[in-house]
């Protein structure tokens, strides 16, 4: 009996060891069960938008695909991409372009689905409170992903000085029923307004006086800057940046990719704040929408190393004048306090001091250079200068502008125009020293004018000790890779 026990005792043990070994492998198994179905039911979970909440992405493209409701009412219009309205899209509407925008002043509330409405922002406590100004002419289709795109950055109020096509009352309905935009028209009185300015009594952008096109518009966005240093400190705001509407801030090195909170980590003894700007480099002909469509950009002379931006010189150029198309040195933000000035549409100065600004290494102003063929069209369509180097050197600051005018001229026609009205023109002898005699005289008279003009001028920047407004100004070139260092 004895040894029976003796025997037994292993296969108890063997027993319980092998149903030990099966009980691990179905809780193994049950477990690597549950594991998916688990990480499954997560993903459900954060998925779910709640019960009978529709996708707004799915809304904003249904609503722009279909035709909701029908009728042939004025209302019905079609909605821009990206936007939800009130009222339905007709048939006819449906059927246009979609870069055609003037049906968008019908909406009675215009939105864009992921912020449902254009509120958010615009009456919260959040600091700095930051505005932008502009002097535009565009249309719906370009201000209005603009002002979207820099309202996510945290862009609260906006001066928007509107002429052309912007001025429309089908376009400035929409831009007025906007939360945070100012709209302030071009018209007989505010032209006396700043006719009254006394920035016509200095001497800092005196240079740019009375010259038509590029010279002109400099003008005007200085003057509608002034007016919009005193809009912004009437609504409080605490930082003012000039912006046209084909450049978006790149607030690179920020927190949660907020200007608001790049602001909100400058110095406080620091008055103005400048971001380089990246030109666009466009790699189709057929661009339509420049903010979805171009993504490569060529980087600031500040962003790159010497060595790199002097050594591939010639190849980033591609045979054009310069390093970029149009302008280099940027554009800048300045806080808003006593004294404040435009200097010109790139800077800010202040009456009463030098004010102390800080260059941003990472941050950005992202320009989209001649993005679409229209681009160029309508520099050569909004200034009435002649096809000549002269002519077009008086109107336009830098050289590519010059450049694409004069070509734009000469596939236009002008050119073979002018030759051909000249051929059919018979001047008698007679007639033409009286015209010469004419104009030689009338010559003489404005270069004696300007000569005083210019003169008084110098005298009083002499006395008055003021610096010239900032310009548009050209990145470095080859020529001045021996004068430059690295910081």
């Amino acid at each position: 009996m004895k040894s029976m026990l003796n025997h037994r005792a292993p296969l108890i043990s063997s027993s319980s060891s092998s149903s030990q070994s099966n009980s691990f492998i179905t809780r193994l198994l049950l477990l690597l069960t549950l594991l998916p179905v688990s990480l499954a039911c997560l993903a459900f979970i954060l998925q779910w938008r709640g019960g009978g909440l529709a996708d707004p992405a799915s809304a904003s493209v249904i609503s722009s695909t279909s035709v909701p409701g029908g009728g042939n009412s004025d209302l019905n219009h079609e909605v821009f991409p990206g936007m939800e309205t009130v009222s339905s899209v007709s048939p006819k509407a449906h059927q246009s372009s979609s870069s055609d925008c003037s049906n968008l002043a019908r909406s009675s509330s215009p939105s864009f689905p992921y912020y449902g409405d254009w509120n958010f922002g615009v009456e919260s406590n959040l600091k700095p409170k930051i505005c932008i100004t502009t002097s535009t002419s565009a249309g719906l289709d370009q201000i209005l992903p603009w002002m979207f795109y820099h309202k996510v950055l945290g862009v609260s109020t906006f001066f928007l000085f509107v002429e052309g096509k912007a001025a429309t009352p089908t376009i400035s309905k929409v831009l007025e029923s906007i939360p945070g935009v100012k709209v302030i028209y071009r018209t007989k009185d505010l032209e006396e307004k700043q006719a009254k300015s006394r920035i016509w009594n200095e001497t800092w952008l005196s240079s740019f006086f009375y010259k038509p096109c590029n010279y002109e518009l400099f003008v005007k966005q200085s003057l509608n800057m002034e007016m919009a240093i005193v809009m912004a400190r009437e609504a409080g705001m605490d930082w003012i940046l000039h912006l046209d509407t084909d450049e978006l801030i790149y607030p690179a090195g920020a927190r949660e990719h907020s200007l608001r909170r790049l602001l909100l980590d400058v110095p406080p003894n620091v008055d103005m704040v400048i971001f380089p700007n990246y030109e666009s480099s466009v790699e189709r002909d057929d661009i339509k929408d420049p903010f979805t469509e171009v993504s490569m950009f060529k980087k600031n002379y500040d962003h790159l190393p010497k060595d790199t931006y002097f050594g591939m010189y010639k190849e980033a150029t591609r045979n054009n004048p310069n390093y970029f198309l149009t302008y280099g040195n940027g554009k800048s933000v300045a806080r808003v306090q006593d004294h404040l000035r435009p200097n010109g549409a790139h800077r800010w100065h202040n009456y009463m001091k030098t004010p102390n600004e800080i260059k941003l290494e990472e941050a950005a102003v992202l320009h989209y250079t001649y993005a679409k063929f229209s681009d160029l069209t309508s520099r050569r369509d909004r200034c009435g200068c002649k096809p000549t180097k002269e002519d077009v050197k008086r109107c336009f600051m830098l050289d590519f502008d010059r450049s694409v005018v004069i070509q734009a001229l000469k596939e236009s026609g002008v050119f073979s125009s002018v030759v051909s009205s000249a051929s059919s023109t018979n001047l008698s002898k007679k007639n033409f020293l009286a015209s010469m005699h004419k104009s030689n005289s009338s010559r003489s008279e404005s270069l004696t004018s300007k000569d005083k003009e210019s003169q008084g001028i110098s005298a009083r920047r002499h006395l008055l000790g003021a610096e010239s407004a900032v310009p548009p100004l050209s990145p470095p070139g080859m020529e001045h890779a021996g004068l430059v260092t690295e910081d």
